[in-house]
């Protein structure tokens, strides 16, 4: 009776020492994800690294602009790691606590490497520049660290784990949420300003759309949404996997131009922050977005595609 009470106990107390041993990760498998995330996050932002518009734009940018920076970013990052990160089934406290460090991860990236280019001087900058030019840069660094841990992550696993084996239930919800609205929009969010960060800061997006006439404007437009289209439904790219389910025509038109909408958006997002939309008239702003839409959609979708 004593050693049935005893199993019965152990039996309760099982579950709570799995989450807690999944919760707690060996050090090694921690250093492996870091490392990860180090290399992602130099894979995606290096060119941002050594732009100079960049480094400009962080030194000009106002406290409030920076703010509004970092909750976007920080937004981005929960959604991502929501949606496509490595852990499929892992609660929303894990996801927040991923994206605090992947955040953190940049801003160091960012400070160190900053000041191994000599682009910030300790003592002789003043701690408003350093902290906008790194803020500035730390937060494309930072999306770079969460693609890269998931990315490199799950290569790594799919290689040690074999294809015969059962997904569970943890992978099928991931799976699930993966194929939603949300997810579409997250996945082109991240794509659109990872392709599209290195061209959004430089003044020729500025310049072609100031000399194009609205014939170009509007083939630009349309080469954006063809691109979309060909990049979702018509590649194969190696190590996507497709679903048995053929989409209508309905479903196409739809993801297709939410793609484009979604790239749209974060076109104008960045433009604000780089630029600013004072003195410019409406004409400018949406040249400008459509202009630097081209290749916002095509990060946005590949990033459909490729970044899960």
């Amino acid at each position: 009776m004593v050693n049935l009470l005893h199993d019965t106990q152990q039996l309760k107390e099982a579950p709570k020492f799995c989450m807690l041993a999944n919760h707690n990760k060996p050090i090694q498998e921690s250093i492996a994800e870091y490392a990860q995330g180090i290399i992602g996050g130099l894979l995606f932002s290096f060119p941002l690294l050594y732009t100079m518009e960049i480094w400009y734009a962080g030194f000009l940018a106002q406290p409030y602009q920076l703010a509004v920076m970092m909750v976007a970013t920080f937004l981005l990052l929960l959604g991502y790691n929501r949606f496509a990160g490595m852990h499929p089934g892992t609660s929303w406290k894990n996801v927040v606590i991923d994206s605090f460090e992947e955040m953190g991860i940049g801003l160091v990236m960012s400070f160190c490497i900053l000041l191994m280019l000599n682009r910030i001087q300790i003592g002789e900058n003043s701690l408003d520049e350093i902290m906008g030019k790194v803020i500035t840069e730390a937060m494309f660094v930072s999306i770079g660290v969460s693609i890269g841990t998931a990315q490199l992550g799950d290569s790594a696993k799919e290689e040690d784990g074999g294809e015969d084996k059962e997904p569970s239930e943890a992978e099928k919800r991931g799976h699930a949420r993966r194929s939603g609205k949300i997810a579409l929009v997250v996945l082109a969010l991240c794509g659109s300003v990872v392709v599209a960060g290195s061209v959004a800061p430089t003044e020729e997006v500025l310049l072609i759309a100031t000399e194009a006439k609205p014939i170009h404007i509007l083939a630009i437009a349309v080469l954006s949404i063809l691109l979309s289209l060909v990049v979702c439904y018509f590649s194969d790219f190696k190590g996507i996997d497709r679903s048995d389910h053929r989409p209508t025509l309905y479903e196409i038109v739809f993801e297709t131009c939410l793609t484009y909408c979604t790239a749209l958006l974060s076109c104008a997002f960045v433009i604000w922050y780089f630029f600013g939309f004072a003195d410019t008239g409406i004409w400018n702003i949406i040249a400008q977005c459509i202009t630097l839409g081209l290749i916002a959609s095509l990060g946005a979708s590949a990033g459909r595609l490729l970044i899960k």
